[in-house]
């Protein structure tokens, strides 16, 4: 009884027939050929030397699948049993397109690179584990067609992606995901990093009481992050600016302008009153250098004039909220 309520409902590559190993092969094929095409539609508007790549590879699996069906009529005839790899256990699985609609293109090359490798080395140790000398046989040709394919892959990618078209799709690449995540992202740290400084400073002196202070500092730091992501989603849909989704820049913006606020508000969860704004300076301290090296890394800012502008501006922020709480 419990023997078959543990029982997995797929079936071990063991179990499998050679028929069934061939009808694996071809809806294998078939899925890879299936997400090629996607990656080809992906990247077409935006990377069309790479997008040519995957048409390319999506044509080789279909080649590689047609003469599998071959193999199978000639050994099994014309029906094909219904397996696919979801139905085996300890096959390598592939994600649906839906999952695959973010991928970067440097992502998308190295889960190509992964594809071709997985089906190798399952193809090898599945050789292994099979002492028919036909099926073995026809494990270590799909496992040399696999291995094939990567090279195709790279074959492929020099002949339509040359070195020149590479480095301009990655630098397209990374100028797409600093407008869509770096720059909004950046402007919301900011903003809730200093913007916030003052109301939680003002309400650390004003009140000598952590948990109130605490308080303000959460209520400013959302308040802020709903206010700058909604904003920053509805001023620019992307489509003219070319900088993106509106929905992802604003969740970049929004999160990031929480965060810079809750970086400064958490520790007056300290009961102490010195003790937390203490930690709440040191943590202003190394949020203001973080923005700046920001600047530095993404928006090639010269580093000792982003420093300078907002480590001053903090500063000024921070002085602010400490006179008037004092006030």
């Amino acid at each position: 009884m419990l023997a078959r309520f543990f029982r997995s409902p797929k079936r071990s590559f063991e179990s499998l027939s050679e028929q069934e190993i061939l009808a694996l092969a071809i809806a294998s094929e078939e899925d890879d050929a299936r997400i090629y095409l996607a990656y080809a539609d992906r990247l077409r508007n935006e990377f069309p030397a790479s997008a040519k790549v995957f048409d390319d590879m999506a044509e080789v699996e279909d080649t590689h699948r047609k003469s599998l069906i071959e193999i199978h009529r000639q050994r099994f005839g014309e029906r094909i049993p219904l397996i696919r790899r979801e139905h085996v256990q300890g096959f390598y699985e592939r994600k649906p397109d839906w999952l695959r609609a973010s991928l970067s293109l440097d992502a998308i090359r190295q889960e190509t690179e992964a594809m071709e490798e997985q089906a190798y080395r399952f193809y090898v140790e599945a050789a292994k584990q099979t002492s028919d000398a036909s099926t073995r046989e026809l494990l270590g040709d799909l496992a040399l067609a696999e291995q094939g394919h990567e090279d195709i892959a790279r074959m492929l990618g020099d002949k339509h992606t040359p070195e020149d078209i590479k480095r301009d799709e990655d630098e397209a690449a990374h100028r797409q995901f600093v407008l869509t995540y770096v720059q909004p992202g950046l402007a919301g740290l900011m903003d809730g990093s200093v913007s916030t400084l003052a109301p939680i400073f003002a309400a650390a002196f004003a009140t000598q009481d952590t948990w109130q202070t605490f308080l303000v500092g959460l209520s400013a730091s959302v308040g802020a992050g709903i206010s700058m992501g909604f904003t920053e989603a509805a001023h620019d849909d992307g489509k003219i600016s070319g900088r993106g989704s509106p929905v992802k820049r604003g969740l970049a913006c929004g999160i990031m302008t929480t965060l810079g606020g809750l970086g400064h508000a958490l520790p007056y969860l300290i009961p102490h009153f010195w003790t937390a704004t203490i930690t709440a300076s040191v943590i202003v301290f190394f949020e203001l250098w973080s923005i700046a090296f920001i600047q530095n890394r993404y928006m090639e800012t010269p580093f000792l004039r982003a420093a300078f502008q907002v480590v001053l501006g903090g500063s000024l922020v921070l002085g602010a909220g400490i006179l008037i709480g004092n006030g």
